[in-house]
């Protein structure tokens, strides 16, 4: 192949138009999912100060602002849920009236097409902040399954589209699975958080759900962020399991498990532009040294071209005005 004169890449970059004509990766509407923080109460939108333009909403609130989502052409929500009460336990969790069961309800007889997928964990509702069950300070994974299960159950049953367990549990997937087919739904998808990295990245969003450790951290049971193929291993078991779609927890600084995992099981894969990553734009374009959009733009493309078929990120909405 002649090189330069004969080559010159530039002549593809010369105007918008033609730059947008070749374009090999472009982000749309359809592939964002947008979380919210629910909790008990009315007429509630507390605001969470590490994270601007993100609020804890009541569900009356909650219903108002899934509104914006719908009409903005947004497929889907991932809810999370803050509960009045903890304990040992985190029985909020799969009570079949507590805080997401009930904002289920709620959504899905608002907005019916509207994609409702839940976080399934037992971080935000146990009294202790850790995904499990603990004893004498360990946080017990065999035990934590039927509870994971259970929650993920009750979820179903208040009108779930898709459940996303979050706890990194060994086991888990297939704990959901065996539930949900025994109770006829057989149908419905389980969206794993297969590799989730125990990263400093979710700093802010523990402060949004209530949900940080008492004691100690999530090491023992959330990934080594300097882990490749260990992340490779997760993925497997848990579509093994029964996992139908899979996620990679961060986003941004995990681009080379995104394009591994993406090359590897080529699965519908999920990504979560998380609360940190969200924290740390708004704070650069607060002080003028990042373009905001442009920023978030790129962020989210390379996210995508690493492999990522859908992403969450809590600039969804913005996105999908940008976009028009």
């Amino acid at each position: 192949m002649s090189g330069f004169p004969v080559r010159r890449p530039r002549r593809l970059r010369q105007n918008e138009t033609l730059r947008a004509m070749i374009r090999e990766t472009e982000i749309n509407v359809r592939d964002l999912i947008y979380p919210f923080f629910v909790i008990h109460g009315q007429g509630i939108k507390n605001p969470v100060p590490s994270m601007p333009g993100v609020y804890q909403l009541s569900i009356d609130n909650l219903v108002k602002e899934a509104a914006g989502v719908v009409a903005a052409g947004i497929p889907a929500v991932l809810l999370f849920g803050i509960p009045a009460v903890k304990d040992e336990v985190g029985s909020g969790a799969y009570d079949p009236r507590g805080i997401v069961q009930e904002a289920v309800r709620a959504l899905k007889g608002a907005y019916p097409g509207l994609l409702v997928i839940t976080d399934v964990c037992l971080c935000e509702y146990t009294s202790h902040g850790h995904c499990g069950l603990v004893d004498g300070g360990q946080v017990l994974n065999d035990p934590t399954l039927e509870l994971i299960a259970k929650t993920a159950l009750s979820h179903v049953e208040a009108g779930a589209d898709i459940v996303a367990p979050s706890d990194m549990m060994d086991g888990r997937v297939g704990a959901i699975r065996r539930l949900l087919d025994t109770e006829g739904f057989t149908h419905t998808p389980i969206l794993a958080y297969a590799a989730k990295f125990a990263s400093t990245f979710y700093g802010p969003f523990r402060e949004a759900a209530g949900s940080a450790p008492r004691f100690g951290d999530r090491r023992s049971y959330q990934m080594d962020p300097a882990n490749s193929d260990e992340a490779l291993r997760e993925v497997e078991l848990d579509l093994q399991e029964g996992a139908d779609m899979i996620m990679v927890k961060p986003a941004l600084p995990y681009l080379d498990i995104i394009r591994r995992v993406k090359d590897n099981f080529n699965a519908p894969l999920v990504a979560y532009q998380v609360s940190g990553e969200y924290a740390m734009l708004k704070a650069a374009a607060a002080n003028g040294w990042l373009d905001e959009e442009r920023t978030v733009l790129e962020s989210l493309t390379a996210i995508k071209r690493a492999g990522a078929d859908l992403i969450i990120t809590y600039y969804a909405l913005d996105v999908a005005r940008w976009l028009k």
